[in-house]
């Protein structure tokens, strides 16, 4: 059964958790700058580029409600599929860039157990750069139906901060706010042998929405 956050106003949109140390300080400057714009030319012109950053900020962290699409495995991220690759063991890799235009929260792609979640250092290089590889990175791990699903939110060269939102041993719903990348970034999912990629490189993805396996 979908997550209970699906209730919600199809076309609600709030703020994503996490986004406070950004957000507050740029919409309190772009406040302080508008009050003082009507006393101060230099004020007002000062204010421009600040109300400018704090609306980006906020479309930015924007966190939109949504329909949950059934299925067994579904996008993780707002995205563009970059690759898909076989990999040794089987797995199928399926990596989605994510763009500072791009909702930058991650849901879960299958309902389960959160079995580890892990933060490895790394460096910033442009998320859709193959030495991405060796970025800052949170790795997830979920018991799931279809057994261990492995998804791992990667940081870019301006996101320097992964929020998760949940523990290990948290239940999650398909679906279920997991975490948020902080402006540009990518998310990998790898796909357990047998599984179908539906999906194809170029093709858009939103989180919750677009089913990423094929029966």
């Amino acid at each position: 059964m979908p997550h209970s956050q699906t209730s919600a106003p199809r076309g609600r949109v709030r703020l994503a958790r996490g986004a406070s140390p950004w957000l507050l300080p740029t919409v309190a400057t772009a406040a302080i700058g508008l009050a003082r714009a009507r006393r101060s030319k230099r004020a007002a012109v000062l204010a421009v580029p600040a109300t400018a950053l704090a609306a980006g900020m906020l479309w930015f962290f924007r966190d939109p409600e949504r329909e949950i699409t059934r299925g067994r495995v579904i996008s993780p991220a707002d995205g563009v599929v970059q690759s898909i690759m076989p990999w040794k063991d089987g797995r199928t890799r399926v990596a989605i860039f994510m763009s500072p235009l791009n909702v930058h929260v991650n849901r879960a792609p299958l309902a389960g157990t959160v079995t580890s979640v892990e933060h490895i250092p790394g460096g910033f290089v442009p998320a859709f750069n193959k030495e991405s590889e060796n970025n800052e990175r949170v790795v997830w791990h979920f018991d799931t139906e279809l057994g261990d699903i492995e998804m791992v939110q990667i940081a870019g060269a301006v996101a320097r901060r992964i929020v998760p939102y949940l523990p290990q041993g948290t239940k999650v719903e398909q679906g279920e706010r997991i975490g948020l990348i902080r402006f540009g970034s990518r998310v990998d999912i790898y796909l357990p042998e047998g599984v179908d990629v539906a999906v194809e490189v170029g093709q858009t993805t939103t989180a919750g929405v677009t089913r990423i396996d094929r029966d």
